[in-house]
């Protein structure tokens, strides 16, 4: 009876932790929403960019041709676009501000100024020769003009130095013995391009008469500081602004333009980059050129999808949209606003081939989060991972079970 009563207890018992690994199936199936994830699922994605009772959050604009149409208005304006490349004047004029020199002849000694003999006098300042007299250097003035003694004030600002020198002139007739003059701008302040930000020597370049390039003024300024892939160029003409990397402007000549007087060229180090994230072979930051870097590369540089655990249908770029774009896109949305940038979540779906071309076109841009979800099936192998460890553990108790059973 004693053994009866222990083989029941043993098959009771066995029972039990039959019984006990199916109760853990059961729950790890019906928990699998509850299982811990890298990042929310390509429906997740789609289903909550609208929520009830918080309205629109972002917009989810599926990558097309329409949607690359769209995003070429993302492009920066190119200098020789937005400036022109017209070659300035072969003659620079004189500007206030500008430091100039003026010297006089006269035809025969005796005159204003000629010293007597013909011997040469400093006074003042003012060195004088046979028949001839430097005058000191002079800043032009606010109101345009400089000073010539026996001449007053003499209009400069605007005008070349043929023609001050003409003016001069025209000026000492009757007073002087057939003057001749001859300016100097030996400090051209008025004529000249501002270079700052990531250069050796940040200064006031001159131009000169024949014309300056953009790559011609930063090799004056001594050159960049940073490397040439991480730097970009700010150009300010007037009111408008345009910003270039560095080696689109080296690679195509085109946009090496004519700079002009008090333009204000700005080199700026902005290394571009991008987050990856998800079922990608590394999550990491990862740095591009300043040219600029489509998805398909973007994708490759972080490791590519990982085959066993990645969604090809939830390949989503998290972007801050500017206004044009995205109006572009949803113009229908409240979230498109003048001036303010829109949350778009563009999703490409690589399980479709044509996917491969729309990803070698859609660009990249500084900053974007590149997120690819976990396919549906890496749910299901955490399950069983989950259940297989539990039958494990329950295998082992019914091992000791039996061991020690009557």
């Amino acid at each position: 009876m004693e053994a009866e009563s222990g083989q029941e207890m043993w098959a009771s018992g066995k029972a039990g932790l039959v019984i006990a690994a199916c109760g853990a199936l059961l729950l790890a199936l019906a928990g699998c929403g509850s299982l811990p994830d890298s990042g929310p699922s390509a429906s997740d994605v789609v289903n909550q960019a609208t929520i009830a009772g918080d309205g629109q959050r972002y917009l989810v604009v599926d990558v097309d041709p329409a949607t690359l149409a769209a995003l070429k208005r993302r492009s920066y304006n190119d200098f020789y676009s937005r400036f022109g490349d017209r070659r300035p004047s072969s003659e620079p004029v004189v500007g206030v501000g500008d430091t100039v020199t003026v010297t006089i002849w006269e035809a025969a000694p005796g005159g204003l100024f000629s010293p007597q003999g013909g011997a040469t006098i400093t006074a003042n300042g003012v060195s004088t020769g046979a028949n001839s007299v430097t005058i000191p250097e002079q800043t032009v003035g606010r109101d345009g003009a400089v000073t010539v003694p026996y001449a007053g004030r003499i209009r400069v600002a605007g005008q070349t130095t043929r023609e001050v020198q003409r003016a001069i002139e025209q000026a000492l007739e009757g007073k002087a013995i057939q003057p001749q003059a001859l300016v100097n701008v030996v400090k051209p302040v008025s004529d000249s391009v501002s270079v700052g930000g990531e250069v050796v020597t940040g200064s006031r370049v001159p131009l000169t008469a024949r014309g300056d390039r953009l790559l011609d003024v930063i090799d004056q300024a001594g050159g960049v500081k940073s490397p040439v892939n991480e730097t970009w160029v700010e150009l300010t003409r007037g009111a408008a602004t345009t910003r270039m990397p560095l080696t689109t402007i080296v690679a195509n000549p085109r946009q090496n333009i004519y700079l002009r007087a008090n333009d204000t060229l700005t080199v700026v180090h902005d290394p571009q980059k991008f987050i990856a994230y998800g079922a990608l072979g590394q999550n990491a930051e990862v740095t591009f050129d300043a040219d600029g870097i489509n998805l398909a590369e973007a994708l490759s540089k972080a490791g590519g999808l990982l085959d066993w655990r990645a969604d090809p249908q939830g390949v989503f770029v998290f972007r801050y949209e500017i206004e044009p774009v995205a109006r572009r896109l949803r113009p229908e949305s409240p979230l498109v606003a003048p001036g303010r940038l829109t949350p778009v979540v563009y999703r490409l779906n690589l399980a479709d081939p044509d996917g491969l071309f729309l990803a070698r076109s859609f660009p990249v841009a500084n900053r974007d989060i590149i997120y690819v979800s976990n396919s549906s099936s890496t749910e299901v192998q955490k399950v069983f991972g989950i259940v297989a460890g539990g039958i494990g553990t329950i295998g082992a108790g019914a091992s000791i079970y039996s061991a020690v059973r009557p």
